[in-house]
């Protein structure tokens, strides 16, 4: 895979990964980079069909996307990193802690969940294959921010272009990924100190999934946030900002 990627911040800085969502793209973190990156090196790369990331032929699998950053770390030479994921990124950001633990230095999962299979997936991946993304805009912005927040014409507009620019097969892909994840019985094996971030309006990944992520992991602690729904790095920018630079830098 050529995973499109962009890595800013000082040289020689701890390694931090941001690992986008469903239907969004790098630019999800536009608000978490200059904080960042005044400590970290960051690096946020495009899930496949996602941004500049390629679509292969699906279906995908959760190990398909975590060894696309693996493949991706190993490419800019960095053995360990911090990783922070938001939904799909933070199911790929548990893959990664459970069967490559040695390349996880400290893990950030926001908005996600460790049991979200069924049906229902496999059904979106056939609607974006039958009708392209067009048919995701109204039902995902709902889901992604409170109802003031999907107000805002300015993310209304960025987070539409989000939408319709991913390829319909790579979303359709990591639907099906998704629907066959497992990593709920391999939480207790995490060794990675674990910081799990909810949105406390959020439809998709309510608290009880954070809750459920954490009483898993060993030593994890959840935070909820509000007002924030499914995209809470984006409602909410500087409170995981604080969140993240705070757990980034206690693991380092």
């Amino acid at each position: 895979m050529n995973v499109n990627h962009e890595l800013t911040g000082p040289e020689g800085a701890p390694v931090v990964v941001l690992s986008n969502s469903l239907g969004t793209d790098l630019r999800l973190w536009d608000e978490q980079v200059p904080a960042l990156r005044e400590h970290f090196r960051v690096l946020r790369y495009d899930q496949r069909g996602h941004g500049g990331t390629k679509a292969e032929p699906g279906p995908y699998s959760l190990a398909d996307l975590g060894g696309d950053a693996l493949e991706l770390l190993d490419r800019l030479g960095v053995e360990r990193a911090h990783f922070a994921g938001v939904s799909l990124g933070g199911m790929t950001g548990m893959w990664l802690a459970e069967n490559a633990p040695e390349r996880i230095a400290s893990l950030a999962l926001l908005c996600t969940s460790a049991d979200l299979g069924g049906p229902s997936w496999s059904e979106r991946a056939a609607t974006v294959r039958a009708n392209g993304m067009a048919a995701m805009v109204d039902s995902s912005l709902p889901r992604w921010f409170t109802p003031a927040a999907v107000g805002n014409p300015e993310i209304r507009e960025k987070f539409t272009d989000m939408i319709l620019s991913a390829d319909p097969e790579g979303y359709a892909g990591c639907c099906e990924a998704i629907a066959e994840m497992d990593v709920l019985d391999g939480l207790p094996g995490i060794t990675a100190p674990t910081l799990v971030i909810a949105g406390a309006e959020d439809p998709a990944t309510p608290p009880s999934h954070a809750e459920r992520i954490a009483a898993g992991v060993p030593g994890a602690r959840v935070e909820v946030l509000s007002p924030a729904a499914h995209l809470a790095n984006a409602e909410q920018p500087e409170a995981v900002n604080r969140l993240l630079l705070e757990h980034f830098g206690g693991a380092a």
